[in-house]
């Protein structure tokens, strides 16, 4: 008897939550020479296609599949959006990094670095807060008082990580440029900038990495 499989394609990364995100990176570095089992990847994680029903895609159906892929799987420049709304609350970015309260920063240093990976879910929790008050642009948050709920932001989309992310990346570059030093708005705690430095390049390699399946 014949099924048929109904296969739902992110359009963008809006639509794939960190935790989906995250299951694709632990699988690929299993699998960095093998392209084949690479893409396999992609569509099991991305697009819920079991290894079983993959064989029996049509070469036609499996490129149309690939392609459609290709066509969002690297990140623009997302911006950051400091207020992202979770289960009816506000949330807002950190409004003043270099007044970040000394547990906030204690807890973010704790990590080698900043990327997406495991304890990305740990360092949202830890950058975005409840909003208390606000009024136009501005906003107060929660203080910090050490509560993190990574399982709050395993199932945010990416693009909002992504557009976290891509803040410190953009931070980053600005510090190996030696341009952050006349940004006194964000001027940091040398230990951040030590963490953002070491970060870089393993950023930037996160999210293209998914690309190199598509290469051929």
């Amino acid at each position: 008897m014949r099924k048929t499989l109904k296969i739902e394609v992110p359009t963008t990364w809006a639509d794939v939550k960190l935790k989906q995100y995250l299951a694709l990176m632990a699988d690929l570095e299993n699998y960095k020479d093998d392209e084949e089992a690479q893409t396999a990847l992609m569509l099991l994680h991305l697009c819920g296609i079991q290894p079983e029903y993959l064989k029996g895609l049509s070469k036609e159906s499996y490129d149309r599949l690939k392609n459609k892929l290709a066509g969002f799987i690297q990140p623009d420049n997302i911006e950051l959006q400091r207020i992202i709304t979770i289960g009816g609350i506000e949330y807002g970015f950190e409004p003043n990094l270099s007044k970040m309260s000394y547990g906030a920063y204690a807890d973010i240093t704790q990590y080698e670095q900043i990327t997406i990976d495991k304890n990305w879910a740990k360092i949202m929790s830890i950058l975005y807060r409840p909003i208390t008050k606000k009024q136009g642009e501005f906003y107060q948050i929660e203080e910090y008082r050490g509560d993190i709920n990574e399982e709050l932001w395993l199932d945010v989309d990416m693009e909002k990580h992504f557009g976290c992310m891509f803040f410190f990346v953009n931070l980053s570059t600005d510090l190996l440029q030696g341009i952050l030093k006349s940004l006194k708005e964000e001027e940091l705690h040398p230990s951040i900038k030590s963490i953002l430095a070491r970060s870089g390049e393993l950023m930037q390699r996160s999210w293209s990495y998914p690309t190199t399946i598509f290469s051929k």
